[in-house]
This record gives C-alpha cells, sequence and structure tokens, in this order.
C-alpha cells in the first residue's frame, strides 16, 4: 500500500503511523521483545490485582495503591502496544483521527494518574517510617480512595487541552506520522500552523504534573532518610531501606525515560529518528513490565502469597 505525502485536508480522516522509521525492515524482529514486555505486564499485574483481591492481610494502603497502580499499567500498555504490533506484524498503518485523539488523551492521562500514584506511595512510606504509630489512623480507606479520585481528576483535566488543541489545528501537509502511536508533539509538528501553544502547554504539563511531583517525592524521602539514619543499628537502617527499594525503582522506570523523551523530542534536533522512536517506545513499554517483576521479586508480602499459591495448586 502506498501513501501520499501531501494532501489538502483541514481536519483528516485518518493519519497514518509509520512505526519506526528508517527500521521498516526490521519490525518483525522488533516486534519480538515489544510483545515479550507487553505479555509480562499484562500477565504480571494481572496476577498483582488477583493477589491482592484474594488474600485479606493484603488489603492495606500500600497494596491499594500498587493495585491503582497495576491497573494504570495495563490500560496504558493497552492503548498503545496493539497497534503497535499490528503495525509490525500486518502493516496496519491507518489510525483515525478520533481514534488518534483518544489514544492522545489515555497516553497523556494515565501517565499522569501513575505518577500520580507514585506520589502517593511515596507518602504511605513516609508515614510508615517517618509516624509508624498514627500509619492506620492517617491512610484509611476513605483517604487512600480520596488520594485516588484525587490523581484521577488532576490527570483527567490537565490532559483534556492535548485532543483539544490538537483538533483545532489544520493539517493541510501530510496525515503520515513518524512514530507507532499518537503522541502528541508527533502529530502536531504535521499541522500548517503556529503551534507554539501546545508546545508552551506540553511543556507546562510536563513541569506543573511530573515536576512537582518528582519535589514532593523528594521530600518525602529526604524526611524518610533523615529518620532511617537516626535508627541505632545498621540492619534496622538496611532493613527500613529495604521496604522503599521497589518504589524507588518504580519511580526511576518511569521519570528517567519520559524526561529524557520528552526533551529530546522538543529539542533533540540532530538525534536521528529512529532513536527518539525507539525511546519513546521504552517510556511506554518498560515500566508496565518492570512494576510487577520489581513488586513480585522486591515485596515480600506478595512473593510469599505468589509462591503459595503454586505450591498449593501442586499438591
Amino acid at each position: 500500500m502506498s501513501y501520499s505525502n501531501t494532501t489538502d485536508f483541514t481536519n483528516p480522516a485518518t493519519f497514518i503511523l509509520l512505526g519506526i522509521p528508517g527500521l521498516e525492515a526490521a519490525h518483525i524482529w522488533i516486534s519480538i521483545p515489544f510483545c515479550a514486555m507487553y505479555a509480562i505486564a499484562v500477565l504480571g499485574n494481572f496476577t498483582i490485582l488477583f493477589i491482592v483481591k484474594r488474600e485479606p492481610s493484603l488489603h492495606g494502603p500500600m497494596f491499594y495503591f500498587l493495585c491503582m497502580l497495576a491497573v494504570t499499567d495495563l490500560v496504558t500498555s493497552t492503548s498503545t502496544i496493539p497497534k503497535m504490533l499490528s503495525i509490525f506484524w500486518f502493516n496496519s498503518r491507518e489510525i483515525s483521527f478520533s481514534a488518534c485523539l483518544t489514544q492522545m488523551y489515555f497516553i497523556h492521562c494515565f501517565s499522569a494518574i501513575e505518577s500520580g500514584i507514585l506520589v502517593a506511595m511515596a507518602f504511605d512510606r513516609y508515614v510508615a517510617i517517618c509516624h509508624p504509630l498514627r500509619y492506620s489512623t492517617t491512610l484509611t480507606n476513605s483517604v487512600v480512595a480520596k488520594i485516588g479520585l484525587a490523581v484521577v481528576l488532576r490527570s483527567g483535566i490537565l490532559s483534556l487541552p492535548y485532543p483539544f488543541l490538537t483538533r483545532r489545528w489544520p493539517y493541510c501537509r501530510t496525515n503520515i506520522i513518524p512514530h507507532t502511536y499518537c503522541r502528541q508533539i508527533a502529530v502536531v509538528n504535521l499541522a500548517c500552523a503556529d503551534i507554539r501553544i501546545s508546545s508552551y502547554y506540553g511543556l507546562f504539563n510536563l513541569f506543573s504534573v511530573m515536576g512537582i511531583d518528582v519535589f514532593f517525592i523528594a521530600v518525602s524521602y529526604t524526611q524518610i532518610l533523615q529518620a532511617i539514619f537516626r535508627l541505632p543499628t545498621k540492619d534496622a537502617r538496611l532493613k527500613t531501606f529495604g521496604t522503599c527499594s521497589s518504589h524507588l525503582c518504580a519511580i526511576f522506570a518511569l521519570y528517567i525515560p519520559d524526561f529524557f523523551s520528552s526533551f529530546m523530542q522538543r529539542f533533540g534536533h540532530n538525534v536521528p529518528q529512529h532513536f527518539l522512536v525507539l525511546f519513546a517506545n521504552m517510556y511506554l513499554l518498560v515500566p508496565p513490565a518492570l512494576h510487577p517483576i520489581i513488586y513480585g521479586v522486591r515485596t515480600k508480602q506478595i512473593r510469599g502469597r505468589l509462591f503459595q499459591f503454586f505450591t498449593h495448586k501442586e499438591t
């Protein structure tokens, strides 16, 4: 199927997703790790939800936040990776304008939700370590639900301008997106208009959501580290810090690729296009696949319940 590079339209009926520009011949091979990571993300996150639901002893704030993170990872990966795989396997590159805007909204909304949940988990660790006697009275089920609702509302509202701004631009150059999914900056770059409003809002959202979240996480961990260093023995310090290791891994897995990807997409004009696209895909692929592995291996309660479940089935 051949696609034209130019056309005359204001709002195209469809966009064409190229996949990874310059690496089209390797799409089949690239799809193998993509598919494997998606399978790990789906299986792993559903396993976490299943274990927490079945085990009453895990019905606590930390595991409620972990379930929220699992649901967010499932939605984020499912909104993008199946379409990527259809491009790689079946050359199914068309996506309707409305579907493109919907995918764009889901990516930004649930990425912001994930960031907010990591802040909530940092607050959970802060209360558990710095104020352990007030933990059960501070993080009640009602408070956890309110935190979750606030995170969803904040992310949903701040992500709404992305599709609305994208819809208002005229697209008279081309409808070919050099990407595997409808990333906002990749779509608006096709517009034949001044898109500075979209670029400025993207940077504002990056700093107002991710930047503020990172600030609150840093403040929480500053207090946590101070509390840890006040503990009398090295073993106590290591044991207490170990309760935060899974969360720290999740933080690094999300924020480092996200910041690099966002800045390179806007300012990395000399970076090869295929590298930008691959890096943006890693940001969507790696955290959902990594989180269930991190929490499954590092969280003693989940690891123990999973082991009990499989040994019970064998007997």
